[in-house]
């Protein structure tokens, strides 16, 4: 088995082990609605708030389980097709929105990431994540601090970078973060860097001043180089459930989101709300968190995380 083989045996693993609890949930339910039983109206419906009860959200466990029914209504069914069927009805809405970040250089300057989220998401985890990503794969990057009002975001992004051997740029605490990444773009140019990566503070959602500010950071950017930021990906909590719905239309609406990351799915039963937003918003997904090392964060799969949900083993 060759080492890429054995790197990506052992994030299968921890991507199964870090769905286990929404895997559990359905595969408990499958098997207490489909032993010695039809596929017919009464388990299609008992299917249907299992798989809204997993996150999915009532309007994409209709459309799943619509999908599942066709052309094998009244079929006596196992319970291992059902989960292969189920997963690959999940994996036809996921997979157009599997897209693994792009770390290539725009143009002729670098490519400029600005990651958002709310407090508490593990938007600086990620960034360093990625950074460590990108490196592996030879490109030159600089992280900015721009989470100016927590002393302790900038010092973990400054972990992430001597981990990475990544360049971190910086400001008093309280400084102006527009101010902050208009520098990191503009130093990023004059340095040949392939990537810039921008941290943000968090922000919640439902306060207006706050968004605004982002808002300048992200027009701050387009003075330096009127293509940037290139993307806005917005890391969103697993543990949130349907709350991370609202969280998306909500940052959405404030600025040009890109993509989004969803961390921290090794604590929840609630991994199938990436399918409910997969199905509403289309959104490029570009990696998935399920846990706090380094190898933890990984470019998102869509077949492999639909087996991993229903609790398949490969």
């Amino acid at each position: 088995m060759s080492e890429e083989q054995t790197s990506k045996g052992g994030w299968l693993s921890r991507l199964r082990a870090g769905l286990k609890k929404t895997s559990s949930r359905i595969g408990d339910g499958l098997v207490g609605i489909f032993t010695k039983r039809k596929l017919d109206a009464e388990t299609l419906e008992e299917l249907e708030e299992l798989l809204i009860q997993a996150d999915l959200g009532p309007a994409t466990a209709a459309k799943v389980t619509a999908g599942l029914a066709k052309g094998r209504y009244g079929q006596d069914l196992g319970l291992d097709e059902i989960k292969a069927l189920l997963a690959d009805e999940i994996a036809k809405i996921l997979e157009p929105v599997a897209q693994p970040l792009n770390f290539a250089p725009a143009g002729s300057g670098p490519r400029v990431v600005v990651m958002v989220g709310v407090n508490g998401t593990g938007k600086t985890t990620t960034l360093g994540k990625l950074s460590s990503a990108a490196v592996a794969q030879r490109r030159r990057v600089l992280l900015a601090a721009g989470d100016t009002f927590r002393a302790a975001a900038v010092e973990q992004l400054e972990v992430w970078g001597q981990r990475a051997g990544v360049p971190v740029l910086k400001r008093e605490t309280g400084a102006d973060a527009a101010g902050l990444a208009f520098d990191a773009v503009e130093r990023g140019r004059r340095d040949g860097m392939d990537l810039v990566f921008i941290d943000t503070a968090g922000r919640l959602h439902n306060k207006a001043g706050l968004m605004a500010e982002l808002q300048k950071i992200v027009r701050v950017i387009g003075k330096v180089d009127p293509e940037a930021p290139h993307e806005i990906v917005l890391a969103l909590d697993a543990t949130t459930g349907q709350n991370a719905i609202n969280q998306v239309e909500t940052f959405k609406s404030m600025v040009p989101l890109t993509g989004l990351v969803l961390t921290k799915l090794d604590g929840t039963a609630k991994g199938g709300v990436l399918v409910a937003l997969a199905d509403r918003f289309g959104l490029p997904v570009h990696a998935v968190g399920v846990g706090e090392g380094i190898d933890d964060l990984k470019p998102f799969e869509a077949r492999a995380f639909a087996r991993a949900l229903v609790g398949l083993e490969s």
